[in-house]
């Protein structure tokens, strides 16, 4: 800031203050009205604010939080969800399921829950593979999918993993994504190309 800038701020200031004092010196006798009058419109904005945010979490919340992808020609068109990812319901072996694009996963990860809407049970599973992830190291179970849609792009007998820790969205790793000839991250949303 140079020196005509701090001289405006200061007289800007100077005459905020006087005309600030003015005031209250001609309504000294209203100034315990003026505070809840002022701290009554402070808890309607804050309330406003609080608001304005809550339902935007309810929103987000209600129905699926995946915006759905669109395939044009060879192409599948995922856009960026409000959370900054990059989402994907797939039709697996006709059930579908909300994958979470993860290019640091290596496989197919699915969460447990899932592995049991697509009929594995965890009890025949064999856990005996092991990955290091961001929260540690947790047992994997492979599995095969038979089938895997995406609108018109199919693809069968796919390997996969079930996590055997906790894992809040399946995954959708490398093994998939590398079936596409190439992968394309824009600012608002991310293009697989057959």
């Amino acid at each position: 800031m140079g020196e005509p800038d701090f001289a405006r701020l200061t007289y800007l200031g100077i005459l905020v203050a006087v005309i600030l004092g003015s005031v209250l010196m001609t309504r000294r006798g209203e100034l315990a009205k003026m505070a809840k009058q002022a701290g009554v419109w402070l808890f309607i904005f804050v309330a406003l604010v609080a608001a304005v945010g809550m339902w935007q979490d309810i929103r987000s919340q209600n129905g699926s939080r995946v915006s759905q992808a669109t395939v044009d020609g060879n192409k599948i068109i995922i856009p960026k969800q409000a959370d900054g990812h990059y989402s994907l319901r797939l039709e697996i072996n006709e059930q579908p399921l909300d994958f979470l694009i993860d290019t640091g996963a290596s496989q197919i990860v699915l969460s447990q829950k899932d592995a049991a809407k697509l009929g594995f049970k965890r009890n025949r599973l064999d856990f005996w593979m092991r990955a290091t992830t961001a929260n540690g190291e947790v047992s994997m179970a492979p599995v095969r999918l038979d089938k895997i849609a995406v609108g018109a792009f199919q693809d069968r007998n796919v390997r996969a993993v079930v996590n055997g820790g906790e894992l809040e969205t399946s995954l959708l790793g490398m093994s998939y994504l590398n079936l596409f000839s190439s992968i394309e991250i824009t600012q608002d949303r991310m293009t697989l190309t057959r």
